[in-house]
């Protein structure tokens, strides 16, 4: 494996004076609700409103002065945008984002406030990357892709060690996997941390690569994800893949109402804002009613908050 534990401790003490150490909360009636003790790091508090800062300050803030002069380009629908682009400002270099056209509005304009400049494409990870090249090409400025990359999956992996820091023990661990950079690193870290926990990936039923991909034994891309969890409409990445098959236990999926219901619980009863994305794995925990859970400590990593207002999925 490429990327480690350690590179998971050396990208926490890179990225400490740039992050926010995020809180850790709980609640009674969902605990109730599922006869467990569950645990929710709440990277919807994160600097730009997602874990994403993580990765995205580790990377840039890694690469020598000579390499990012002219900038740095990635492809995101958001988050990975908004964080590049915060990053990206304080190095004092441009970033040049591609963003799907069916991105949230809120996410575009929040990339675009923090300095970005955009480029929209077709929602396919191949007009993605295929827009990146010509920038690449027309400024000189150096990828940085949004998951598959050992600097972002290490950065992503400090999430799982403060949660499991400041908890201790956990039977389970979940998260959501999109392209795979947060499930990668979590993984490294709960294996290193807790060998014992079973970690559990979730990710909707409409956007189900990361399942096909974990069973199949080889990487099967999602061509046409259909999913309100926006954040999760990636292909898993080769390096997280490799990292999934060896650490992770089990990839289960969702039905969108479910995600509904599990981000209107989260809003309702923890009183915080969440996005789509973020309430996969508590949706996962309560569809599919998992008896292996019940009076056992679960963690939940709660990736994000940057959702449109105006359109909420149960207006």
């Amino acid at each position: 494996m490429a990327v480690n534990y350690h590179d998971v401790l050396i990208a926490h003490e890179r990225i400490k004076p740039h992050i926010h150490k995020t809180p850790i909360l709980t609640n009674r009636h969902i605990n109730e609700m599922l006869e467990s003790q569950l645990f929710f790091k709440c990277e919807n508090f994160q600097i730009s409103g997602s874990f994403k800062a993580r990765g995205a300050h580790n990377a840039i803030f890694s690469m020598p002065e000579e390499m990012v002069r002219k900038g740095v380009v990635t492809h995101s629908s958001g988050n990975h945008a908004a964080a590049v682009a915060i990053a990206a400002s304080k190095k004092g270099v441009p970033a040049y984002v591609v963003m799907p056209s069916n991105s949230p509005a809120p996410k575009k304009a929040a990339v675009s406030g923090y300095g970005a400049y955009i480029t929209e494409c077709e929602p396919t990870l191949v007009a993605r990357e295929s827009e990146a090249a010509k920038i690449i090409e027309d400024t000189g400025a150096t990828l940085l892709h949004p998951y598959d990359n050992d600097l972002v999956i290490a950065g992503q992996g400090t999430a799982a060690k403060e949660l499991i820091e400041e908890v201790g023990s956990l039977d389970f661990v979940t998260c959501p996997v999109g392209g795979g950079g947060l499930l990668g690193g979590t993984a490294i870290s709960v294996k290193q941390l807790l060998p014992n926990a079973k970690l559990i990936a979730a990710e909707p039923l409409g956007a189900d690569d990361a399942k096909q991909s974990f069973e199949s034994g080889k990487i099967l891309p999602c061509k046409d994800p259909k999913t309100i969890a926006d954040g999760l409409r990636s292909t898993v990445g080769k390096r997280n893949y490799d990292l999934m098959q060896r650490y992770v236990d089990d990839v289960m999926t969702v039905r969108e109402d479910s995600i509904v219901r599990a981000m209107k619980l989260i809003w309702q009863y923890m009183k915080v804002i969440i996005e789509p994305s973020s309430a996969v794995p508590l949706a996962m925990l309560i569809e599919h009613g998992l008896t292996s859970v019940k009076g056992k400590k679960v963690g939940i990593i709660l990736t994000g908050g940057n959702v449109d207002l105006d359109k909420l999925p149960w207006l």
